[in-house]
């Protein structure tokens, strides 16, 4: 581990960490899209996942141009993020209550994905890497859609149909 002493190590760090969450994410996300039920939500999950695929191989081109090295790594919270999911996606047993479990489990790791490419977005464009900034705010953008998509399907159609299968002992 180097050590991080400038605001340019600090994007560079991040950035490795990005690549590695992505891959681990291209891993996990067609797992998760086998178990969902609603058509709506695979068909989100799998422009999610085509969003993925494209992110790493814009980080690899990027990496690749700047000579910049990476070690896979376990990145932690991305870590972290899944294995809760899978957990709690394992403990779901109706289907309906499954995709609303996946839906929230997926928007956890989009929420936490926003909030980094935007500050690597910031971070670039401060020390006038503007190439990689306009790329970060782009990853940004994509995946604050992705995220209104599922908001919207939970609120209209996804957590109306598990709630329907409440048990009958409230």
């Amino acid at each position: 581990m180097q050590n991080i002493n400038t605001l340019h190590q600090l994007l560079e760090d991040d950035m490795r960490k990005f690549i590695v969450a992505e891959k681990t994410l291209q891993h996990t996300i067609p797992l998760w899209i086998k178990l969902v039920n609603s058509v709506k939500l695979k068909t989100i999950l799998l422009k999610y996942f085509d969003q993925i695929k494209d992110h790493v191989t814009q980080m690899d081109k990027y990496f690749e141009s700047e000579e910049l090295q990476f070690v896979y790594n376990n990145h932690k919270v991305m870590s972290t993020l899944v294995s809760d999911s899978e957990e709690r996606i394992l403990r779901c047993e109706d289907f309906t209550v499954k995709d609303a479990c996946i839906l929230s489990c997926i928007q956890n790791i989009n929420h936490y994905k926003i909030g980094c490419y935007g500050t690597a977005a910031a971070f670039s464009n401060v020390l006038g890497k503007s190439n990689i900034g306009m790329l970060f705010h782009q990853f940004e953008v994509n995946e604050k859609q992705i995220d209104d998509r599922l908001s919207q399907l939970a609120e209209y159609e996804i957590n109306n149909q598990a709630i329907m299968h409440l048990p009958s002992n409230k």
